[in-house]
């Protein structure tokens, strides 16, 4: 491609392809013509082609060279350091757009690069634009280029100016800007840091807080500080450290508000002159040279704020500024309006007893005519009082209603009586002290005792009251009736005599006026009189009202009186107090019928006793009383307790709590049980009088009860007792007595009883046994009885060869059947009334083996009496008394009866009576025998009486059944001479039974032994 020239690098010619490419740099376009061939063979009707081609391009490139915006030129830079701002002008001809770029030199960073619309200065024919930089500008090098700028067309970029700053290498110091700068609270200023040459940069600290930095350049580097707060007065101090901490820099920023004065006015002092104020408002929190200045009517500024002009002018302009910005404020008034008058000079006095005369004089002569207002302000013991005057060109005023011997200072200002502004200044304060004079009459009152002595008590009088220091006091006692009087002096420091109303009767009649006097240099006070009773009523108020204390008074209230003719007397005192007591009273006129008490001496936790009593020429009557606590505090000590058993019940007692330990009034006592380090409330006692509680249903043990006393502020610590309960002995041995009574009466019911059923009960328990029938003289009653014997007694006794174990019986079979089989023994004669002989067929065989039997060891006595013979058959009974047992079931009685022996033994001889059979119990279930052959008991070696058996059975096979195994028998063999049971009632049990019933049978059979005709 051919380039064409005077068009540099903007039309070119390629001879390839015959085309013409025509470029406008300015505007980035291109226009693209057909190329024309042009060979060297060409012909010369070819070359006006050629011609024509070159005219447009001449054409094009002239168009283009017109167009072309001017580069802008002469830029200049003018730096504000202070206000970090940048002044840039150039010229740039008739152009109005450009572009503007800046940039940090040293890292070639673009700061800023804006399209900026800055018209030409018609004056100077330059264009100027002002930039204000984050940074400080000596933070690092700037650069500023410009060019044109017409739509999307621009001009070719200016030459770079560059705006040196400090962190070039020339200068090695460390350093940090901005430095002494002023900005307003909540300002965000940024800070920068360069570094010492060849050095390495560390931190940058804010108060103790490390802040994040920004690199400008090689050196220098940048961090913000936000929204700042007010500064002290020496600034605020920001850090900048290398690395290592050997080097350091910084700067301080002063942070504050601009100026915001109030209030400012214009007055006059002397009816000429002004003098403006006003406030300084909002602290600035700048100080010394970048504190406030203020001006007034564009006169020099000055820091005071107050402006004193020489004449009236009327209107006045107040202006306030600082490095932050300026505040204006107006004032405009008439003179007449804005008087202000001067303090009063050479105040001095002349003084009397009760007033005093106050005069002072004035600087300015234009005064006199000045109609004033002034006040005067008296002050004594700490009191201050104002009093006001008027007049025109006022010098003195009369103070009066002072007190004697008093002290007062005084101050006076004034003002304008007509269109007042202002109070003038206070005057110096001036004293003086008021002459004395013969003190105030003593408030006196009366205290009795219950002995009949008491006191004329007067309150000590005041300063104001005593007028000079009182001398002493003077108590006359007077009797009208007998017109005798006694005087007794006191010392100052008095305030009661002693008064015996047994020794003021010595006086006669029935009253004394008792007069006090107080004295002082000046002379004697008017006498302040009271009529003392010489008899006593002793009547007393039928209730005591209580006294509530409420917004640091008593407030008491009584029904009013007729003959309250001088009106009333409250009086109070310490109701523990019983003798003398220190007693305070004030006095009520007569028309009013309420008081509310107040006194510095009131306590927490005392109670106070009040009383208001009438005034009149007579004594005064005491009309009704109040008690009351200025604060109630529980009581200060526990009640005394203790406690003792009632019977089965515990009864804790307490005394009465001392008046003094009170510290309230008693609502009431709260009774616990302490379980451990638990209290449990068992009772709540309202009520003084309450001082003994009953507790029931405790058994037997030991026990700590507390009581607590309380008040509306709470309860005391408490008083705690122990008791033991022990057994109550009364109830004891009434409970023994009762069981005892009972008992007796029981038994003499049942005795009544068995009395009365005698004979059933004889013939239910213990029939008769019948005589037996003998034959003989029996009506002899000397020499041996000799009793024939029962003519025959037989026994026979079946074994069973085989025992059935579930047929446990002996079964009863009749004599009579017995002989029916052919087994009889003869035709003996028997007696009718002996009993039916007996046949016992064994049903059962124990299967343990045979105990053998024992004769009784005790024989039967001796006797001379002949023995019949007595026949017994035993077949094989292999079982013992102990361990029969009888079964219910009747049948199989009688079945395989098979006696394997009868053997028949014949008892005579030797003269032994009757002895029937006796079954001992075997030694030991041990003891047995082998086989169960039957064993024959032997015959007593000596001759005996007649031995009874031991028991009895029922009589019934039923009754058998009833009695639980017992064996049935038709009867009861039994002695003649004896009323025991012959058979025993279950063998198993003899022994046991015998033992336990002996001493009752005794008794039960010579009870029904008796009852025998």
């Amino acid at each position: 491609m051919s380039r064409l020239s005077g068009c540099p690098e903007c039309c070119c010619c390629s001879g390839e392809d015959n085309h013409l490419q025509i470029c406008r740099q300015g505007h980035g376009q291109s226009i693209t013509m057909p190329r024309l061939s042009v060979s060297l063979s060409s012909k010369p009707n070819c070359s006006p082609v050629w011609l024509i081609c070159m005219l447009l391009g001449l054409s094009v490139l002239h168009t283009h060279a017109k167009d072309a915006l001017p580069v802008p030129q002469q830029v200049s830079l003018s730096a504000n350091k202070y206000a970090q701002q940048l002044s840039i002008s150039w010229l740039g001809g008739a152009a109005t757009a450009f572009d503007l770029m800046i940039l940090r030199t040293e890292l070639n960073e673009t700061v800023f690069y804006e399209t900026l619309s800055v018209a030409v200065n018609q004056v100077s024919g330059r264009h100027q634009w002002n930039w204000t930089s984050v940074e400080p500008l000596e933070c690092t090098s700037l650069s500023v280029k410009i060019r044109s700028r017409d739509g999307h067309t621009t001009s070719e970029w200016s030459n770079t100016e560059i705006l040196q700053g400090n962190d070039l290498p020339s200068n090695e110091k460390f350093q940090m800007y901005p430095q002494d700068r002023v900005v307003p609270v909540g300002a965000n200023t940024t800070f920068c840091c360069i570094v010492e040459e060849g050095k390495t940069f560390g931190t940058i600290l804010s108060g103790n807080a490390v802040m994040n930095t920004t690199r400008l350049s090689r050196r220098s580097y940048a961090t913000t500080v936000f929204n700042q707060g007010s500064s002290g007065r020496t600034g605020t101090n920001i850090i900048c450290n290398d690395n290592p901490k050997t080097k350091l820099t910084g700067a301080v920023v002063f942070v504050g508000y601009p100026p915001l004065p109030s209030d400012f006015v214009c007055e006059t002092r002397d009816l000429t002159s002004a003098v403006c104020q006003w406030n300084e408002g909002r602290d600035s929190h700048l100080y010394g040279k970048r504190g406030t200045l203020y001006s007034v009517n564009k006169r020099p500024q000055q820091k005071q704020r107050e402006w004193t002009l020489d004449q009236w002018e009327g209107n006045w302009t107040l202006v306030a500024v600082n490095p932050l910005g300026q505040y204006s404020l107006t004032d405009q008034a008439e003179i007449s309006h804005r008087v202000r008058p001067i303090a009063p000079d050479n105040v001095v006095s002349v003084v009397h007893a009760w007033n005093a005369t106050v005069l002072w004089q004035w600087n300015y002569n234009s005064y006199s005519s000045l109609a004033l207002v002034c006040q005067v302000e008296l002050t004594s013991d700490g009191h201050k009082a104002e009093r006001t005057f008027t007049g025109v060109g006022l010098r003195s005023v009369v103070l009066s209603d002072l007190y004697p011997n008093e002290d007062y200072t005084v101050k006076v200002r004034c003002g304008a009586q007509q269109n007042f502004w202002k109070w003038g200044d206070w005057s110096k304060p001036f004293s003086f002290k008021t002459i004395t004079t013969v003190p105030d009459s003593p408030d006196v009152w009366l205290w009795i005792n219950r002995d009949n002595t008491g006191q004329i008590m007067w309150k000590p009088l005041t300063q104001r009251q005593s007028h000079g220091p009182i001398t002493g006091y003077e108590v006359t006692f007077w009797s009208p009736q007998e017109d005798l009087q006694h005087t007794d002096i006191f010392s100052p420091d008095a305030s009661a005599a002693p008064i015996n109303l047994t020794q003021l009767a010595a006086f006669s009649g029935d009253k004394v006026i008792a007069t006090v006097f107080a004295m002082n240099k000046d002379g004697a006070s008017q006498p302040a009189s009271l009529l003392i009773p010489l008899r006593l009523t002793g009547v007393e108020p039928l209730a005591v009202s209580r006294a509530v204390y409420t917004d640091r008074v008593f407030p008491l209230f009584w029904q009013s009186v007729a003959n309250a003719t001088c009106g009333y007397v409250v009086e109070w005192y310490d109701a523990s107090c019983t003798r003398d007591c220190p007693l305070e009273w004030i006095k009520v006129a007569a028309g009013s019928t309420n008081i509310s008490i107040e006194s510095d001496n009131f306590q927490p936790g005392v109670r106070y006793n009040f009383s208001v009593y009438s005034c009149s020429s007579e004594p005064a009557e005491l009309l009704q009383r109040w008690q009351g606590y200025m604060q109630e505090l529980v009581p200060s000590i526990p009640v005394p307790l203790s406690a003792h058993q009632q019977d089965s019940d515990i009864v804790l007692t307490w005394g009465e709590l001392p008046m003094v330990s009170r510290r309230g009034f008693i609502l009431g006592y709260n009774v616990y049980i302490s379980n451990g380090s638990q209290l449990t409330l068992l009772a709540n006692l309202s009520g003084l009088g309450t001082r003994n509680y009953v507790v029931k249903g405790f058994s037997e043990g030991s026990y700590k009860f507390t009581v607590k006393a309380y008040t509306s502020a709470g309860e005391d610590t408490g008083a705690t007792a122990s008791i033991t309960l022990e057994p109550y002995s009364d109830w004891l041995i009434l409970e023994i007595l009762a069981s005892l009574g009972i008992t007796a009466l029981f038994l003499v019911i049942v005795t009544f009883i068995c009395y009365k059923k005698r004979k059933w009960v004889k013939k239910a328990f213990y029939p008769d046994i019948p005589e037996p029938k003998l034959p003989g003289d029996w009506s002899r009653t000397q020499g041996p009885l000799d009793v024939k014997p029962s003519p025959h007694s037989m026994v026979h006794i079946v074994e069973k060869p085989e025992w059935d174990s579930s047929k446990e019986m002996l079964v009863v079979i009749p004599e009579e059947d017995e002989d029916e089989e052919g087994q009889g023994i003869g035709d003996e004669p028997v007696d009718t009334d002996e009993p039916t002989s007996l046949r016992y067929y064994n049903q059962v065989v124990d299967e343990r083996p045979i105990r053998p039997r024992f004769p009784d060891s005790s024989a039967s006595s001796a006797s001379s009496l002949d023995s019949a013979r007595t026949d017994v058959t035993y077949t094989g009974i292999q079982t013992s008394g102990s361990s029969l047992v009888w079964p219910l079931d009747p049948q199989g009685s009688s079945e395989d009866h098979r006696p394997q022996a009868d053997l028949s033994l014949s008892c005579g001889g030797g003269g032994g009576g009757y002895r029937p059979q006796m079954q001992n119990r075997a030694p030991s279930e041990d003891m047995g025998l082998a086989s169960p052959e039957p064993l024959l008991e032997p015959q007593a070696a000596s001759a005996g009486g007649y031995k009874p058996q031991s028991s009895w059975h029922f009589d019934s096979p039923v009754e058998a059944g009833e009695g639980a195994g017992l064996a049935p028998s038709l009867g009861s063999p039994t002695s003649v001479a004896s009323t025991q049971f012959l058979l025993p009632d279950g063998e198993e049990h003899t022994e046991e039974k015998r033992q336990q019933s002996s001493s009752a049978a005794t008794w039960f059979t010579n009870l029904l032994s008796s009852t025998k005709p």
